[in-house]
């Protein structure tokens, strides 16, 4: 199926309507919420996972390109759907090829859907997903472009009370972070004059890819690829970015920057190194530091300094703020320090806790409740801070915000997925 032809076929926004299930079942307990799971691989497969784990969902479709990625996955997910009660995923809910999603979208036993494909297909599936009238949980970014943002911005202003829509950012479910940037807001470091933030990853090893063709080489190991993920800026750096917005309640006004890809990468042009300065509105300057190199994970940070203090938050190392409003989250700073006791009494070591499960509940409640999401916007506003920095260091000369959401770039993948059709 075309996905032009699609999209006519599905109901118009305006007049989608979504039951809710005390709608359906009058009596008796809520019904599970259907799922469709859209890319089988592994950060999916861990969304899928906790999703299952934490709220009242059943898995009954998963679409993907490759079919070893489907039978790898259906294991796992008939055995999360039988320790609820649930049946195994029926044959007839397997799809597998690149109209995959528009079939699984087609499909009326669906009521949600979670989207972890590549990211460049992220717009794409985001608004088949809303035509076809399906709750959507769709990993972050939004788009690697300026063009998918756009796109982005103009569906979330479409949507809204139509279905809900969460996108998979950890910082506004991570309890610890969102206490601390509750405390920044109301004055407790005083007024922000600058902010760190860095994300030191250990590389993503490659998976194998000598003897395939070359598209599905490039899709297997989409990170290394700037034109399938977006680059490392874009797909892992973005966290960063998203907690300086939330912090400083704004977007950058203009970033400058270098990167670059070394330490010997056989395969693959996404850089993977980047220092980054962001100019925020009120003189505030954001530098940005990231590199995805060896075998060590380094740090991953966000501190931001102020008047009466600074505010410091670790993947893991703790969360907390010093100087006149000394505050401490209760996160572990140093995973060696842990007495006997802690570690009984179930002290943290990670400050994304439980950020997993907080955003997966809040994505099915608000389906259960009509409540609902509609993350879009700001995502897309950290997606294109992303973009900004990434764009402004490629080209080595300072780059304004409004010259960058004007531009609206266009990345083509430059791939032939119909070759992955089953004949």
């Amino acid at each position: 199926m075309e996905r032009r032809n699609f999209i006519k076929s599905a109901a118009s926004l305006s007049a989608v309507t979504i039951l809710s299930p005390d709608a359906v079942f009058a009596s008796g307990a809520k019904p599970p919420i259907r799922l469709g799971f859209i890319g089988c691989g592994g950060r999916g497969t861990a969304d899928i996972s906790s999703m299952s784990r934490n709220a009242n969902v059943h898995i009954v479709a998963i679409a993907d390109l490759f079919q070893d990625q489907l039978q790898a996955a259906k294991p796992k997910l008939d055995q999360l759907n039988a320790a609820k009660g649930f049946p195994a995923i029926s044959k007839s809910n397997i799809y597998q090829g690149s109209d995959a999603y528009l079939r699984l979208l087609n499909n009326k036993e669906v009521d949600a859907v979670l989207i972890s494909s590549p990211c460049y297909t992220h717009p794409e599936f985001l608004e088949a997903a809303v035509a076809a009238g399906k709750h959507v949980y769709c990993e972050k970014p939004v788009a690697i472009d300026v063009e998918g943002c756009r796109r982005m911005e103009q569906l979330a202003e479409r949507i809204n009370g139509k279905v809900s829509v969460a996108i998979g950012f950890q910082v506004p479910h991570a309890s610890p972070y969102v206490e601390m940037i509750k405390r920044i807001h109301r004055g407790d470091i005083g007024k922000i004059v600058n902010a760190q933030v860095y994300y030191l990853a250990s590389e993503i090893p490659l998976k194998p890819y000598k003897g395939l063709i070359y598209d599905e080489a490039r899709i297997r190991n989409q990170f290394h690829f700037r034109e399938l993920s977006g680059g490392t800026l874009v797909d892992q750096g973005i966290h960063m970015m998203d907690i300086c917005n939330r912090a400083l309640q704004s977007h950058p006004l203009s970033a400058s920057g270098y990167g670059g890809l070394n330490s010997g990468v056989e395969f693959g042009n996404a850089w993977n190194h980047y220092q980054v300065i962001y100019k925020y509105p009120n003189d505030v300057n954001v530098s940005y530091h990231s590199i995805q190199v060896g075998k060590q994970f380094g740090d991953v940070c966000a501190r931001f300094i102020g008047t009466k203090g600074i505010a410091e938050a670790h993947y893991s190392g703790g969360v907390f703020i010093s100087g006149e409003n000394q505050w401490d989250s209760g996160v572990a700073r140093n995973p060696t320090e842990l007495s006997a006791e802690q570690k009984a009494a179930g002290v943290f070591l990670s400050s994304l806790h439980d950020a997993d499960a907080n955003k997966h509940k809040n994505f099915i409640n608000s389906i259960e409740t009509g409540n609902y999401l509609n993350e879009i916007k700001q995502a897309a506003e950290s997606t294109l801070t992303a973009i900004l920095g990434r764009n402004a260091a490629e080209a080595q000369e300072e780059l304004s915000w409004d010259r960058m959401h004007f531009s609206n770039e266009r990345i083509d993948p430059g791939l032939n997925l119909s070759q992955f059709n089953k004949a």
